[in-house]
């Protein structure tokens, strides 16, 4: 009898081990606890453990975003969430920035990732140049990333009407920010 109650009790402990969710893995509608379908309500209870900070830019009436800000205890920014709309407790997040190099693809890759790591694990299906940026969109991710223009060869920096192809990046173009997207 003692021996089925420890095999049960072990058997439950490795079952609750094995559901343990990874806090730093980004995957598909998902990042580290947070999933795409929970609301800024729900923030507080999702990172419980962590520092947050609500930031209101302007007002509602101006229509600016609302961020916020987790921060590890400790002071590391961890991520930014940008909800969906200004002021309602009940908006779903957007944006997430990914601002702490812990968090990782299934690939292991991360904010410290090359253009070459990203492209070497999943389809570039967009490019788009942003001001001074560009915009990477890789086909079935969540994620885009954004690269500094200044990593580009001198020819594509200062000529806006040039067209910005994979071949143009270089392959040791370093990721600006790590964002996923959840329009």
């Amino acid at each position: 009898m003692k021996k089925l109650f420890i095999l049960t009790l072990s058997s439950l402990t490795f079952i609750q081990c094995a559901k343990k969710t990874d806090p730093f893995l980004i995957q598909k509608d998902k990042i580290g606890v947070l999933e795409r379908n929970y609301t800024v309500k729900q923030i507080d209870s999702v990172f419980a453990n962590d520092s947050i900070v609500k930031r209101v830019a302007g007002d509602e009436f101006a229509g600016s975003s609302t961020d916020i800000e987790i921060y590890e205890k400790g002071g590391k920014h961890l991520l930014s969430l940008s909800p969906s709309e200004t002021l309602d407790d009940n908006a779903t997040i957007n944006i997430v920035t990914i601002n702490d190099d812990r968090f990782k693809t299934d690939k292991g890759i991360n904010l410290n990732s090359t253009f070459l790591d990203f492209t070497t694990h999943y389809e570039v299906s967009k490019i788009d140049r942003i001001l001074n940026n560009i915009n990477v969109e890789f086909k079935n991710q969540d994620f885009y990333i954004t690269i500094s223009i200044d990593e580009l060869p001198g020819a594509y920096k200062y000529d806006f009407s040039k067209t910005i192809e994979i071949a143009s990046i270089p392959d040791k173009a370093k990721i600006k920010s790590l964002r996923l997207d959840w329009f």
